[in-house]
């Protein structure tokens, strides 16, 4: 029998042999993160090495180590979807048996785009905290490790302190970097000088952003000179085992490891048995080796490559980083089934949180073009009773100024709005033509205030969506993402208009494959016609219809819906 490892790309095959009297064979294919791939093939080996079969029959396990956001593509890939900031993965990277990532938040990225995505089981089987990554002359100069240094802290420090150059790994590949963006958000508050120490740390960040956690760990400093860390990159949220890892090898400015307040949620390392394994063989294979690595035994092999247990602990091997906590808080294994929604104990969020914490960084580090379309109908005048007796038209109107206020310089936004005969029989009417926000920001926050209700105004909602996408087509830029983002409390009600199937036709030959335009329907309140507006989203590859049933929820789901690329 044969287990075939791969880890960081080199391969090394294993031959071991034994007298079990097997007859065949079943092999199991895992992808695991890179740190952990060399773990699982030790423990692989040995479990096999040992006898390791199924009712009599051999057990191969072929263990190769892969970036999570390699195998989250390949996923993507297969359903069809695609998640914001990722590519989809060529035919040359597959989708395993076994999919061991870092962190259950690509899970949960990929079942809130694909609907059909649902692993069999998941487990975690290690974990390890976020930190905040200093080197250690940078770290003492606040306090460490005698003192502890929150998020607020961090805040006040980012964007106002030139001698301090704070990066990340780019949250929509890199897990580490996606829960710090949560904990950021958290702290940062929602009132007007919250959003602004928010945008305000989104945009420094990603001014030292990488693609990599190897090319980030590359920017810290490479010699105790003073000009050379005053240079480099002073902080970065990584995972306590990046920082082992790094200080592993003897570095001459080693890492500290600074453990924040309100922690971030911890890498948990979810086993998962994908929806495709339904060999019973094959399947009590992957139950058999989760059952190992879950085995106390496996605790001493995890420690050494710089990973806690599930519970928090770690073995006699793991190399601790100066001021880590003989405990973490435990992740809890959870287990998903065709019936489940997959949520995850460990991440303490779900996919919609996720969505928006990505909307929001796309939003402010991120080149995009966009024309807002809003409803101005007269069922606009409708009062929210949960925004305090404000209309859905002053709801709306506020979540786009605070949409328009994240918006990073390098977004072009448009603004129009409709109803019925705004333009002699057109149902809608440019308020702002697309303009880049370097030069029409005033012009385009001063617009918002046009969008009031029309008295006994109707929806023209298919002549709209057809004009504005033929508007951004026909302006349509490379290297940015070009989309169409309509607000609508009603249905179509147009008697001087298209029909459905009028609209559906038309769109279907405006699109270029070259050319792609994502169109984003979000309906507010109850009067919607979801299937209505999912009809028109289905025909325009990676668009997505979004619901706010409480239209004081209108600012959550502005994000979500530039953070995903499905819908909900």
């Amino acid at each position: 029998m044969a287990i075939v490892v791969v880890v960081a790309g080199t391969w090394l095959t294993y031959q071991q042999f034994n007298d079990s009297g097997c007859t065949g064979s079943v092999r199991l294919s895992v992808s695991a993160s890179p740190e952990i791939a060399p773990a699982v093939q030790q423990v692989a080996q040995k479990w096999v090495t040992e006898g390791a079969n199924v009712n009599g029959t051999c057990i191969a396990v072929d263990v190769v180590g892969q970036n999570s956001s390699q195998v989250a593509g390949a996923v993507s890939r297969e359903h069809s979807v695609q998640l914001a900031g990722l590519g989809v993965a060529p035919e040359s990277v597959k989708v395993p048996d076994v999919w061991l990532p870092d962190s259950s938040t690509w899970l949960l990225r990929l079942k809130n785009e694909a609907s059909g995505f649902s692993p069999t089981k998941i487990a975690s089987v290690a974990q390890s905290p976020v930190v905040l990554a200093m080197p250690e002359p940078i770290a003492k100069q606040f306090g460490w490790p005698n003192q502890k240094l929150g998020w607020d802290t961090l805040l006040a420090q980012v964007g106002s302190n030139d001698k301090v150059r704070f990066g990340i790994v780019e949250p929509t590949v890199d897990a580490a970097g996606l829960t710090s963006l949560l904990a950021i958000g958290a702290v940062s508050g929602t009132d007007t000088e919250g959003l602004k120490r928010k945008s305000r740390a989104l945009t420094t960040l990603a001014e030292n952003k990488s693609k990599l956690r190897e090319e980030l760990l590359e920017s810290f400093p490479k010699s105790a000179d003073p000009s050379e860390i005053a240079s480099s990159l002073s902080a970065a949220p990584l995972s306590e085992e990046d920082v082992v890892a790094f200080n592993g090898a003897q570095p001459a400015v080693r890492l500290s490891a600074i453990y924040m307040e309100p922690s971030p949620a911890p890498l948990d390392y979810p086993y998962s048995i994908m929806p495709q394994v339904v060999d019973p063989s094959k399947q009590a294979a992957a139950d058999g080796l989760l059952a190992q690595l879950s085995a106390a035994s496996a605790k001493d092999v995890l420690s050494a490559a710089g990973l806690r247990s599930p519970d928090g602990s770690y073995g006699a091997a793991f190399q601790a980083p100066v001021g880590a906590p003989e405990a973490s808080p435990a992740v809890n294994p959870t287990t998903t089934g065709s019936g489940s929604e997959g949520g995850t104990a460990a991440s303490g969020v779900d996919g919609k949180t996720l969505s928006r914490a990505v909307g929001s960084w796309v939003a402010t580090t991120q080149p995009g073009r966009v024309l807002a379309v809003f409803d101005v109908s007269g069922s606009m005048t409708a009062k929210v009773p949960t925004a305090g007796g404000k209309s859905r038209a002053e709801v709306t109107q506020a979540a786009a100024r605070f949409g328009l206020g994240l918006f990073n310089n390098q977004w072009s936004v448009g603004v129009w709005k409709f109803a019925t005969k705004l333009d002699g029989n057109k149902p809608y009417r440019e308020v702002e033509s697309i303009k880049p926000l370097t030069t029409g920001r005033e012009e385009l926050a001063a617009s918002i205030d046009d969008l009031d209700p029309v008295p006994g105004g109707a929806t023209g909602l298919y002549d709209t969506i057809l004009a504005a996408y033929n508007e951004v087509k026909g302006g349509w830029q490379q290297g940015r993402s070009n989309s169409v983002i309509l607000f609508t409390d009603g249905i179509n009600a147009n008697d001087d208009g298209i029909t459905q199937e009028q609209l559906l036709n038309s769109l279907k030959k405006a699109q270029d494959p070259t050319k792609p335009i994502r169109l984003v329907l979000i309906g507010i309140g109850d009067e919607v016609d979801r299937n209505e507006l999912l009809a028109i989203s289905k025909v325009v590859k990676g668009s997505g219809v979004f619901i706010a049933p409480d239209e004081a929820k209108i600012g959550d789901i502005f994000f979500e819906a530039i953070g995903t690329r499905t819908g909900a």
